[in-house]
This record gives C-alpha cells, structure tokens and sequence, in this order.
C-alpha cells in the first residue's frame, strides 16, 4: 500500500466522484481508477459502491477513511518535522475558503505567505454547499485551516478565533420603492422577493433566522450558489432585492444600500485544530490571517478603509 494510493482514495471519497477526485489528484481518470483498484486488491475489500448512478463508500470503506486521514496526516508532519534543520517552512496547508472574505483581503494575505515561505504548498478549497461543512473536515483532518461564516456551534476540539464582523444592508435597484429610506425595518422587507444564497451557507442561515426572529417570512425566490456579483446582476435586473455585508454593497455599481434600523452583523472566525495540533505551516498562515484581519481593523478605526479586491470571481 503506498501513500499516493491512500491519497487518490481520499480524494474519492471526499467528491464521491472519480472524475473530480481525478482532477484533484492531477491525473486521468483511468489512472486514478486503476490506482484504487490496486488499493481494492491490497486491502481485499471494495471501499467504493459503484453499483448505482453516484458513487458511494462502503461500510468498509467509511472505516478505512478515518484511517486514512490519520496516516496521511502523519506523514504530512513526519516530513514537516524536519523543517527546522533546512531553515525552510515546508509542507501543505489546506485552506477551506467563503465566496466572500468581507473587508479582509484573504488573497493579498495568501500572497505573502506563499512569497515568504515559497516551499509551502497552499490547496484552496470552496465548498458549494455552505462552510458548514468545513468542521466535519477540520475534525478529520482533510482541511488544516478555514474561514467559517456565522458558526452556530462548534466541537471543542476547534479553535475558533473571529476574524472579522461587520453589519447587513439591504440592496435594492436605485429606482426601488425603498431606494430614498436612509434606514429600514425588517418588517419593511416582508414583502420582497429576495436573492440569496442556499440554505447550507451562513449568510443565508443568519438573515433567515433574523428575520424570523422578526416575525418576518423570508422570500428568497432565487439562490445562487456563486459570488456576490451574480446576487448583483440578478437585482440589477429587477428580480429582486438582496442583503449584502456592507463592504460587498460597496463594490457594487448602480444599486443603493441602506442601513438596517437594528444592526444584523456578520461574523466570519478562522477555524483550525487547537494551537497544539497544527503543523508549522499551517500555524504560519494562520497568525498570517489573523493579523490581516488586524491591519484591517486598524484601517476602520483611522477612517482609511478602501474595499480589497474580493478573492474568489465576486
């Protein structure tokens, strides 16, 4: 049994899916098939149900995955260990991101760690089903590090250190019926066609259950599963109205933002294993993260923000 195998079925079993797993691996599809078929063979076990239209792990399959983060991990650090005696950080951090970083920017952030300590491997990972998922992941082992959006609770095991927060608008067409208020009610909203996220994602799940908390029925007639922008387009077009975190309704053009009467705050924490688990590099980046978040605090409370540039295609 070799390393790169265990790896090839990690990827599988992640995407449940041999041709994403493929493109995670950076080989052909029927390389990364025959890799897990010898892997069957070794272990005389199958790990993968391949009967039906999506793939599924096996019982035995579940099994050997918790198995297999724990030795990929450990090879991880047996090979970072020895950092110390080259003077180089070294390694690979896998870094579960949002579709939006707010104010941080998270890409200039990455680019220095990645310029400073250039024999570190960086992986990104973007979940379309919510940042929700990624503590299952950090508990596993498949992510080192992620930013999470409105966590409601968290196992212990995490530590969960908040990155930023800053307050909801409410963005409308400049010609909308609530374009002049100066402020708004959540009640004032109740009527409204909202565009969103899907229900998995944290911006979605902190609004639903303000509003609700408000007696309001949230609307959300179009979910998009992609940036910022797209939420913008759509509202652009007279489809409907949205709630953004105020650095995002600033970078869009053309639409008006208002205030809410009683503030709604996102929150976005820097989620990873305690201080005593992680590897050096992950640590790194970590307090790289960490005192980007800073800087960007210093800048709001000197009145000399600009809005980063967004990290992911918003």
């Amino acid at each position: 049994m070799e390393l790169r195998q265990i790896e090839h079925f990690v990827f599988v079993a992640e995407e449940l899916s041999f041709t994403r797993g493929a493109q995670r691996a950076h080989i052909v599809q029927s390389a990364l098939s025959s890799s897990i078929a010898r892997l069957e063979r070794e272990l005389d076990v199958q790990l993968f149900d391949r009967s039906r239209q999506r793939i599924r792990l096996t019982a035995a399959g579940e099994r050997f995955r918790s198995h297999a983060y724990d030795v990929l991990k450990t090879s991880r650090l047996a090979a970072e260990s020895v950092g110390e005696f080259t003077g180089k950080l070294s390694g690979i951090v896998e870094f579960g991101s949002l579709i939006s970083s707010g104010p941080v920017d998270v890409a200039a952030a990455l680019g220095r760690f990645h310029r400073a300590h250039p024999f570190v491997g960086l992986r990104l990972r973007l979940s379309q089903t919510g940042a929700s998922s990624y503590l299952s992941a950090l508990l596993e082992g498949s992510l080192d590090l992620a930013l999470v959006s409105v966590p409601d609770r968290h196992p212990p095991a995490l530590a969960m250190r908040l990155l930023f927060e800053e307050p909801m608008v409410f963005v409308c067409r400049t010609d909308h019926e609530l374009a002049a208020r100066s402020r708004l009610d959540l009640a004032d909203v109740a009527t409204e066609d909202l565009v969103g996220f899907p229900p998995g994602f944290g911006l979605r799940r902190l609004m639903d259950d303000t509003l609700h908390a408000a007696g309001v029925s949230a609307r959300t007639q179009y979910e998009v599963p992609a940036g910022f922008a797209a939420i913008a387009e759509l509202v652009r077009n007279g489809l409907g109205t949205a709630f953004m975190p105020c650095s995002e309704a600033r970078r869009v053009d053309g639409l008006a933002s208002i205030e809410l009467t009683d503030p709604v705050v996102w929150q976005v924490y820097l989620a990873s294993r305690q201080a005593e688990h992680l590897a050096p590099a992950t640590a790194v980046l970590a307090q790289t993260l960490l005192e980007a978040a800073a800087d960007i605090r210093k800048k709001v409370s000197e009145g000399g923000l600009e809005p980063p540039r967004p990290l992911i295609g918003h």
